[in-house]
């Protein structure tokens, strides 16, 4: 077990001279790899530098890298343009699209009984380890996991073995994680790099990813006091070190703390990035811990067309809403095609407010009959954006017609929280 690379810290604003000096750095004493496959995120995590880190690898490495395969998880695939865009120059034809529901081997099982015990008892069954078959049947001696460390309604902390087991991983163990976070409680997980979803995934990782040559590429990133993003971090190793070391600076300078619950939040979802309220809804996730009771959110969002990025996941947002746990365990309970689908009754379940705080979703191409049916507030968006134009709202409190507005830019790139809401482990 190695780290190869642990540089960052609070003041720490890595430049690509520096990114690129440390990657191959790390990759040289990797010694000699001839067979290589890239895992990086896709576009809906353009801010972690992946996109430059996964070039900076394929140009060290190149005719050794035999494939790039983004770590979509249910995502669809990934478009030429938007690989354009991320990844620059390198070859469209080396990317491979990650098929969840087909393209996968599952490589071994996390006991019923392990995952009970972690979920308090509050589910009850296995959990299959799966991932793509590329990367356990293809031959590599390097598969670099590439991606960025920040608080995540899901996990506690995003990436690690997270990008592996659910980025590239099945239908049935995407399902069963989501579902095992959501029933424990978002609020119980986020920002934590110890939980029950995670030690699950560890599991999985000490005991059916060991044969596989991974490496871990794990940066942190936040913004500036003056604007524009900083790499706080870059972490590189094979085992759960470089995770830990990233978690810890991810919590100090991703997490915000704010000094009242917020009476009204703003949240802006860029185009490029945000396209359904499947992806949309970190907007809810990551400032949920900072909300009043009866407090608004609203949210911004005039690239959002869909409610799932999955067809079937669509759908069933559709008919089952976002209307919190209660209703959303009773469908499951009471529907077959639900209770199949459950990271689709996960999302349900973080998207709601569960009745505690408003939610206005202000969409680009959906209308206020498909939001109000799914359980959202409806905002017309050109008039909600000429009250709050995103490029004249500051970070955090704005005095906006007589009325205090908290705004954030990127819900992606944080977590927000008052000490309220916080238990013990925060």
């Amino acid at each position: 077990m190695s780290l190869y690379c642990a540089h960052g810290g609070v003041d720490v604003d890595l430049g690509s001279d520096a990114l690129q000096a440390l990657l191959v750095g790390a990759l040289e004493r990797l010694g000699e790899r001839r067979r290589v496959l890239l895992v990086p995120p896709d576009q809906t995590r353009a801010h972690s530098r992946a996109g430059e880190l996964t070039r900076i690898a394929w140009q060290h490495y190149g005719e050794r890298v035999e494939a790039v395969m983004p770590a979509l998880g249910t995502h669809v695939a990934m478009s030429e343009q938007q690989i354009r865009h991320m990844y620059g120059e390198m070859p469209v034809g080396l990317f491979r699209a990650h098929d969840w529901r087909n393209d996968i081997e599952t490589l071994g099982e996390v006991p019923r009984e392990f995952v009970l015990e972690q979920s308090e008892g509050l589910v009850d069954y296995a959990w299959p380890a799966q991932v793509n078959r590329l990367l356990s049947q293809g031959g590599h001696d390097l598969i670099l996991s590439i991606g960025q460390v920040v608080p995540h309604e899901v996990i506690g902390m995003a990436n690690y073995n997270k990008n592996i087991l659910v980025g590239t991983g099945g239908r049935e163990g995407i399902n069963r994680s989501h579902y095992l976070g959501a029933v424990y409680g978002m609020e119980r997980i986020m920002g934590r790099a110890v939980n029950p979803v995670r030690n699950v995934l560890n599991y999985a990782s000490d005991r059916f990813l060991k044969h596989l040559p991974i490496v871990y590429v794990l940066t942190v990133v936040s913004r500036r006091a003056t604007g524009g993003l900083a790499v706080r971090g870059l972490f590189i190793g094979d085992d759960v070190e470089c995770f830990h070391r990233a978690a810890e600076l991810s919590l100090k300078v991703n997490f915000e703390l704010v000094a009242e619950p917020i009476r009204k939040a703003v949240v802006y979802l860029e185009p490029e990035e945000f396209h359904s309220t499947w992806l949309g809804n970190k907007a809810v996730y990551r400032t949920r811990m900072a909300l009043a009771d009866d407090a608004e959110l609203v949210i911004l969002a005039p690239g959002v067309k869909e409610f799932g990025e999955d067809r079937t996941i669509d759908r069933l947002i559709r008919k089952y809403g976002y209307f919190g746990t209660p209703a959303t365990l009773k469908a499951v309970a009471e529907n077959a095609e639900l209770a199949a689908d459950l990271s689709a009754a996960a999302h349900l379940i973080h998207g709601s407010s569960e009745g505690r705080f408003r939610i206005t979703w202000c969409p680009g191409e959906l209308t206020r009959e498909e939001v109000e049916g799914v359980g959202f507030g409806y905002g017309e968006l050109k008039r909600m954006m000429a009250i709050y134009p995103p490029e004249k709202m500051n970070a955090g409190y704005n005095r906006v017609a007589g009325e205090d507005v908290f705004f954030i830019a990127n819900p992606g790139l944080g977590l927000w929280a008052h000490r309220s809401r916080l238990g013990e482990g925060n």
